[in-house]
């Protein structure tokens, strides 16, 4: 048996073409070889999710089917409505978004995962989002729009007014930077499943559920909550100074696999200048005096900014509530969840790892019974 390794650190468990987290470097690659920098200019996010399922980027052609597939496939089935509708309008996003994509879902007998549902997972999530962030709001869910691309049907669903063209831009930026990120734990959990031999519905939900702990989709949120706490720039130093005393965490800062900047926050801090400007200067000063005292604390460690930390504040800038950060968050990796449960399909094997006993051994307790 090998060795023990806690949260796996250091265990190869799958191999992988859709993309790779470069830590050393810094760097994140997508499917076909390309650096995450040099598709922002360029791509959308319907682009990327083609190029995570298809390994190159569209033609034309091919764009303009999938985007025509992806509008198709955005509106809930009455018994996933019907499941949306029961719920309380105060229930948590992810509780909703999880709960409805299992009952979009559902079928009859158990399926070999397609690409063809693939595609309407992924196309389906805006519409669940903005359902669920309506009822909250005591408003009614509105149908999608067919004319609107991915990021701007987004907006849609959520505001019910023509969206904007730059905040479409913050958005759809947000959503391809986020679309895949190695063997993360939501992705392994999702692989996991299907694993299994599950169908593809089984396996978003597992990732969903995954998604929803704090120590993974929800650090975005905790660096907006860590903003708002500090409030201006002004009172970083002493804010952050004050948190370090009583060994609070600082959010959005740190990563597993990157020991350098993370390339993503790099993208999103700059347009974050024109995203929020005012939540930018404060999320300026919190960086630079957060990098400082951890580097002080602990120079042995690699303490660099991750996309949580910026992502917050593009979003804020694109009018995004904070308390929908997570289930955006799951809008965009839906499609790097559904392209690694396709590539494992190719050499499907169970994932069951060892565990260590560290009980007692058998025997050496004596067997105490209830009277009967």
């Amino acid at each position: 048996m090998g060795e023990f390794s806690p949260g796996l650190e250091g265990v190869v468990a799958a191999e992988t073409a859709v993309s790779e987290v470069d830590g050393a470097n810094g760097r994140l690659i997508y499917r076909g070889g390309y650096l995450i920098e040099d598709l922002i200019p360029v791509t959308s996010y319907e682009e990327a999710a083609f190029l995570l399922w298809h390994g190159e980027l569209p033609n034309e052609k091919e764009l303009d089917a999938l985007r025509q597939q992806m509008s198709r496939a955005r509106r809930l089935k009455d018994s996933a409505r019907k499941t949306l509708m029961a719920m309380e309008p105060s229930t948590d996003p992810m509780d909703v978004l999880r709960t409805v994509v299992s009952a979009q879902g559902a079928s009859q007998a158990l399926t070999k995962p397609t690409l063809d549902e693939a595609v309407a997972l992924t196309a389906v999530f805006p519409t669940i989002v903005g359902a669920a962030y309506r009822r909250r709001q005591g408003k009614d869910p509105l149908q999608p729009r067919d004319d609107l691309g991915h990021a701007a049907n987004l907006l849609w669903s959520l505001e019910g007014r023509e969206p904007e063209p730059q905040k479409v831009h913050w958005v759809d930026t947000y959503l391809v930077l986020l679309a895949d990120h190695g063997l993360n734990a939501s992705t392994f959990a999702a692989r996991v499943v299907a694993s299994t031999g599950s169908d593809l519905t089984s396996c978003i939900v597992g990732a969903i559920a995954a998604l929803k702990g704090p120590a993974h989709g929800g650090a975005t949120l905790a660096a907006r909550n860590m903003l708002d706490k500090i409030g201006s720039a002004e009172n970083a130093e002493r804010w952050l100074t004050d948190a370090h005393a009583k060994h609070e965490r600082f959010s959005g800062f740190g990563h597993r696999v990157y020991r350098t900047y993370d390339p993503r926050a790099k993208i999103l801090r700059e347009m974050a200048k024109t995203a929020a400007p005012d939540l930018h200067r404060t999320a300026a000063r919190t960086e630079e005096v957060a990098l400082k005292i951890l580097h002080d604390a602990h120079p042995e460690r690699p303490n660099a900014t991750n996309v949580d930390f910026w992502a917050s504040v593009v979003l804020t800038g694109a009018g995004i509530p904070k308390e929908l950060f997570t289930t955006i968050f799951a809008t965009s990796r839906v499609s790097g969840w559904t392209a690694h449960v396709l590539e494992s399909l190719s050499d499907l094997r169970i994932i069951r790892p060892a565990s260590r006993w560290i009980g007692p051994e058998p025997g050496r307790k004596p067997l105490q019974l209830a009277k009967r």
